[in-house]
């Protein structure tokens, strides 16, 4: 056992320095001094004290268990250095995955400027039954490819994955009729697709520690802005093909992104390592770090406001988080494991937020396109006119990233999507026959711009539910409750309300209104949890802390020294 004493000196907490490493160096605290790059930088946490030590320490079957050492310390240059190649490593490939994604997911819309649904014989109440059955099969996807994720790693599931989509997304250039659209685009596809997200929500997990996640996630689904974005630019030029061969352009369009996404795929076999200690492989013999930043990756510190209460701090990727040692990254789920996951009733409110957040904003961004050719736009037009909304909404992503972490509110930053669509929906639905249509399209730009508050949803469940048993199924759990929220979302407009959707846009208002309270009630859901726990803690001495530290069964969010991110 290591004594507390024979360790070398500890730097000071986390709040005395820069904020941010990474991506997230590109924002600062306001008011925060500079960082000493050449100071210690590892941080307090649970491995200082011997018997909390022993009560995490790492299990021989971890995979980074060989690069654990509670004695190592490092400087903030070090550690700055180390997350930059994560990021540029890791991160920036993952952003790539999402993009070849959104490609395939969402030239659909690109599609309808160019006739699609006439092409086909469909009509809109065609387009959303599509719409819902693929959200339907993306749901059902989501635990499925967890348990198999989990199984053989995500470093060859998601490949895996990627490679069949992109086949049924070539296969879209022979769409014949609505039954082709309704099983190839949205069925299957939605099933290959499904397990995706939260499939990279927990191999982001292994790199990076809670309070950087947050960032990372707000990068990660930028891509999917500009995915969007470039979509529409690449839509403008292949859709000019239409008549060549006798083709529709939206037929081209498919065939082309599919072979850019398929590139992506094949690549993503040989880009992404199993974990922090195992970036060696026969076309990388050195691997992409040293041993020395192994172990700084295995055991970096990050200061946790939410962490214990005991000792404030918890560890990097095993130190910010002790139960990330618990499996293996090639351990599979038992039926008793995902059970246990999801009756954990403390998550559920999280689930409800993500059920419902984003349905005011998806009926008007799905129709942005097929409303702008109602409004007399060509096909050019309307495809360059989709792409302000997706500056927009990536603008505020990171805006509402970043104010998450100023005011350190999940709940705080989340709401901020309902308090941006209210007042907007209300003038939506004020419109009549006689609005000109450039007030209409910068109503409706600004509604599809909304400020995705997705990427701090995520990362707040990931945080509350603690373990990795329950983050692995909470992230499916999440994602699908987004899926049947979507379902919810693209029955909204239907086509005995169109063009103006009166009907739907009142729904949409009540449906916001109903969020904001959700919203509040959530954060002081969360507030009396804790408050109930502190009560409790407070009154035991320290040696009866220490002693439940040491022996206590419960595990993740079930902990007493345990507390919840509101």
């Amino acid at each position: 056992m290591i004594k507390k004493e024979q360790n070398p000196p500890l730097g000071e907490p986390r709040e005395a320095q820069e904020w941010g490493n990474g991506f997230s160096s590109l924002f600062r605290r306001w008011g925060r001094p500079a960082t000493d790059l050449d100071a210690i930088a590892t941080q307090p946490s649970v491995f200082d004290d011997p018997i909390t030590l022993e009560a995490y320490r790492p299990p021989p079957q971890f995979e980074n268990t060989h690069r654990f050492d509670p004695a190592a310390r490092w400087t903030w240059r070090e550690e700055k250095k180390i997350i930059r190649k994560v990021d540029l490593k890791i991160m920036v490939w993952a952003c790539i995955m999402f993009f070849s994604l959104e490609l395939d997911r969402s030239n659909i819309s690109q599609a309808n400027s160019d006739n699609f649904l006439q092409d086909l014989g469909l009509t809109t109440d065609d387009f959303n039954l599509g719409n819902t059955l693929f959200r339907l099969s993306f749901l059902s996807a989501e635990i499925p490819s967890q348990l198999i994720s989990k199984r053989v790693g995500p470093d060859i599931w998601i490949p895996s994955q990627m490679m069949l989509w992109r086949i049924v997304s070539l296969s879209q250039f022979w769409l014949s009729g609505r039954k082709s659209f309704l099983a190839t685009r949205l069925f299957l596809l939605g099933f290959l697709q499904g397990g995706f997200i939260p499939d990279v929500v927990l191999y982001l997990s292994y790199f990076y520690t809670k309070t950087e996640l947050p960032v990372r996630f707000a990068f990660f689904w930028i891509s999917n802005y500009v995915a969007d974005i470039s979509s529409a630019f690449l839509a403008t030029g292949i859709l000019r093909l239409r008549g060549v061969g006798g083709k529709a352009g939206w037929r081209y369009l498919f065939l082309l992104e599919g072979i850019l996404t398929l590139v992506v795929g094949f690549t993503s076999f040989f880009m992404m390592p199993p974990g922090p200690t195992q970036t060696k492989a026969w076309y990388r013999p050195k691997g992409w770090f040293s041993e020395r930043e192994e172990i700084i990756m295995v055991n970096r510190w990050e200061t946790s406001k939410f962490s214990f209460v005991f000792l404030t701090d918890m560890c990097r990727v095993l130190r910010d988080d002790p139960s990330k040692s618990n499996m293996h990254n090639r351990e599979g789920l038992d039926i008793k494991m995902i059970w246990g996951a999801l009756i954990d009733w403390q998550l559920w409110p999280l689930y409800v937020l993500g059920l419902v957040h984003f349905i005011p904003v998806i009926p008007p961004q799905t129709y942005l396109t097929l409303s702008l050719r109602n409004l007399g736009f060509n096909t050019t037009e309307t495809n360059l006119l989709t792409i302000p909304s997706s500056v927009l909404g990536a603008s505020l992503l990171l805006a509402s990233a970043y104010f998450s972490e100023i005011i350190d509110s999940r709940a705080g930053a989340t709401i901020i999507l309902q308090l941006w669509a209210l007042p907007l929906l209300i003038a939506l639905h004020t419109f009549n026959q006689h609005t000109p249509q450039w007030v209409y399209y910068a109503v409706v730009s600004l509604i599809a711009g909304y400020p995705s508050v997705h990427p701090i949803q995520v990362a707040w469940t990931s945080r509350n539910s603690y373990s990795v048993r329950t983050r692995t199924i909470s992230a499916s759990v999440y994602n699908m409750a987004v899926q049947a929220g979507s379902v919810i979302a693209q029955n909204i407009y239907r086509q005995d309300d169109k063009p103006l959707y009166k009907r739907g846009n009142r729904d949409l208002i009540c449906i916001t209104s109903m969020n904001i309270v959700l919203y509040i009630g959530t954060y002081f859901f969360y507030r009396y949890l804790n408050a109930r726990r502190d009560k409790v803690w407070k009154t035991w001495t320290n040696k009866e802390q220490r002693e439940y530290m040491k022996t206590t069964k419960d595990e993740g969010n079930k902990r007493m020294d345990f507390r919840f991110a509101y």
